[in-house]
Formats: structure tokens, sequence, C-alpha cells
């Protein structure tokens, strides 16, 4: 089932795809029950269309996925900036509660993987008390070497979950599953970050107004600031005058590119030409 039921866009020459919350749900329910190798669900950020610039295994592992959805409000305002506008983000927690809901209700088998024990263990708790008709197949710590990789990827398989989420850091996630996709014996593939940690009521949310107005990145980094200071700061000021650089390349193609950074703001808030 490709990924062709959606347009898509780029977006500092990496692919997303134009999609509502609705669609992609919709989009990963029918991967549950299609014939055929794993699906890829690969939720871009502002740090990892950064990070892809120079990380080849991640780059290799966005473009190998069957559906890039815009994770975060940055990643959204980009692609309106450059004319490639997107309905709206679909992240990796949201689609991940749209999930478990829909799975409820059809039986779906899923596994976790990654956070603390504990933090598992709250939230199969919680999954079981909100979704009754959700099968927990499986369930394993993201604390694991090398040495047991193979071992992890058998555990997933013998569970024969349907949808496997991967609640661990980038750019680890993403290229393991890209590298393991076709072992693990599950239909879908979903790396949801540190979404454990919230859904398990370990980690506050943000309030939905810093949700709507883009303002989550913050909320995140005052809660985890040793985390996440670096990422953020550093990551979004990269993003932004990346973002920036390609509005100039596209208003001005001609333009020396001695002149680019002195005209890089001006060309931010200038309406598209035409």
């Amino acid at each position: 089932m490709p990924h062709s039921m959606t347009a898509r866009v780029q977006v500092l020459g990496f692919p997303i795809d134009r999609l509502t919350l609705d669609t992609a749900r919709a989009y990963c329910m029918k991967a549950c029950s299609a014939p055929g190798p794993a699906r890829i669900v690969f939720t871009a950020n502002a740090s990892h269309l950064v990070s892809m610039r120079h990380d080849v295994a991640l780059r290799e592992a966005c473009l190998a996925s069957d559906l890039v959805t815009a994770d975060g409000m940055s990643v959204v305002w980009a692609a309106g900036l450059l004319g490639r506008a997107l309905p709206e983000r679909v992240t990796g927690i949201d689609l991940m509660q749209a999930l478990l809901r829909a799975g409820s209700d059809v039986g779906l088998r899923v596994f976790f993987l990654g956070a603390r024990r504990e933090v598992l263990d709250r939230l199969i708790v919680r999954c079981r008390r909100a979704h009754p008709g959700l099968v927990i197949a499986g369930a394993r710590d993201g604390y694991f070497g090398p040495t047991q990789h193979d071992e992890v990827v058998g555990e997933i398989r013998e569970s024969q979950a349907d949808i496997l989420f991967v609640g661990m850091p980038s750019p680890f996630k993403e290229v393991w599953c890209h590298r393991h996709r076709d072992s693990f014996g599950v239909r879908l593939i979903i790396g949801v970050g540190g979404s454990f940690d919230v859904l398990a009521g370990f980690v506050p949310r943000a309030p939905r107004w810093m949700q709507r107005a883009g303002l989550e990145w913050c909320w995140r980094l005052m809660n985890e600031p040793r985390k996440l200071w670096k990422r953020y700061l550093v990551g979004n000021s990269t993003f932004a005058w990346l973002v920036l650089k390609e509005l100039v390349a596209q208003r001005w193609p001609r333009l020396p590119a001695w002149r680019a950074p002195w005209c890089a703001m001006l060309a931010a808030v200038l309406p598209p030409l035409t």
C-alpha cells in the first residue's frame, strides 16, 4: 500500500505528506490489514530536517518511509512560507492516541518499545483501562545494547503485534527501525519519541493553547531544559536560517550568494512572487 493516497511536498529537500490526523489514522488502520512488508510512519520535526542534511543513515530512513508527517508546527509554518502549505501538523503522540482508540474497536495487537520499565508498566495499565479492546502483545524498555538487538527483534516478532510503537530518541529509533523493518513481523512501525512518558503521566503535555500556538517546544524545553536545550535552541535556529535561505533562493534565484544574508529577513515578509 503506497503513500500515494496523499500528495507530498518538499521542505528543505525532504518529503512531507499533506495529510490531516484523520487521514493519517485511516492510512495506518488500512496498513494494519494490508499484505506485504511493514509500513513505516516517520514523524518529522525541525530537528530531523536539520539532522538529515548531514546524517546519511537518518536521511535514508526518512526517504524509505511510507508516510512522513509534519510532527511540529515549525515544519507546517516553513511549508507555508515556501508555498507548499500543509493542512495541519500530525504529531507522533496524537497519532498514537488515535490508533490506540481505533485499535481498541477492532482488537489490534500492539507492542511498546522504549522508555523505562516503570513508565511502560503504567502505560500498559492506562491503556488497558482506556482501551479494553486493545491487545498489549508485548513491551520492552529502551535500555538495551548492540549485543541485544537480535533478542529485541525476536521478542517483537514472537509477539505477533500489528503495530510497533517505538518511544526512543532520534536518530536511533528511525535508523534502527529502518534496518530491521523486515524482521519485526509487524504491519506498521511508528516512532513516537517521548510519547510513552506523557501518556503514562510521568511528563505533562503542554496546554492546548500552547499546542495550537506552536509553543509546545517551549513547554517541553521548560520541563526538560538539560535534555532539550540544544535540540530546540540550536536546532530550531538552524532550521529557521535554512528555511530563510531557501526562501531567498526561490524569490531571487540570481541573487549573489554574499547578498543572501542581508535579504533573508526581507524575503520572509514579502508576498510570494507570481
